[in-house]
């Protein structure tokens, strides 16, 4: 197995690049064909044991599957659900075979999450590659300037098509995602409620809560103090 470890060579970094970004643009036989040439390549061990090797890959291919669909757009808190979902069903098979198998299963799922949510767009192209790149880069201290930057448009231009189609201005789109994208870390991590709000490039953490309780009715505190005491309860 030492052996193995120190002659094994993973896969150009190319291959795994191509196979990620066919996830993230929704592309199933470019994903497929991508994730064909990596198993055509000697596999690395990651266990004494096949089955658990062949698992921990699996699970780390996951791991990736959901930054990718999450960077074509979908919501963290979708991408979480169906990773954990999917490594549980993982540790429930028995033999290689059905592993591999599974693998090719596993991500059909992916890039159909990443399929219904561009399906769910109904603008304009202009306006769902606004959407894209805020998605995209939700982390990000976005304005409008800097969004129609980005799509070489006028400012003035993207504002009055981005509101004529979805009808809320771009500022009150960018910050009702991050507050969504928010929830998640409210949820399932201990970070403080000002780091959150750094995060997001939110100006306060004041700022922050204001806003949270605007489209949510409660502070980010209660929000995570309520579905904490839900989650306790079930």
């Amino acid at each position: 197995m030492q052996y193995l470890r120190e002659n094994f060579v993973h896969p150009p970094v190319d291959y795994e690049e191509e196979l990620l970004e066919a996830i993230r643009m929704g592309n199933e036989q470019g994903a497929k064909e991508a994730l064909g040439k990596i198993n055509e390549l000697e596999a690395a061990v990651l266990a004494v044991y096949p089955l658990r090797s062949k698992k921990n890959a699996l699970i780390a291919s996951c791991t990736l599957f959901t930054r990718a669909i999450i960077k074509g757009g979908v919501n963290p808190e979708i991408a979480f659900h169906l990773s954990d979902k999917i490594i549980l069903d993982i540790e429930k098979i028995g033999d290689v075979e059905r592993l591999v198998q599974f693998e090719y299963e596993m991500l059909v799922q992916f890039v159909s999450v990443v399929r219904r949510e561009q399906e769910e767009l109904p603008y304009s192209h202009l306006v769902n590659l606004a959407i894209y790149y805020i998605r995209q880069n939700i982390f990000a201290d976005l304005s409008l300037p800097e969004i129609a930057a980005h799509l070489n448009v006028n400012p003035s231009y993207l504002s009055d098509r981005f509101g004529r189609e979805t009808g809320m201005s771009l500022t009150h789109y960018v910050n009702s995602r991050k507050i969504e994208e928010s929830k998640h870390m409210l949820l399932y991590t201990n970070r403080p409620i000002s780091e959150i709000a750094f995060t997001f490039k939110f100006c306060s953490q004041s700022y922050y809560t204001q806003l949270f309780k605007k489209f949510t009715g409660m502070t980010p505190r209660q929000f995570r103090t309520s579905r904490a005491q839900l989650s306790a309860s079930s």
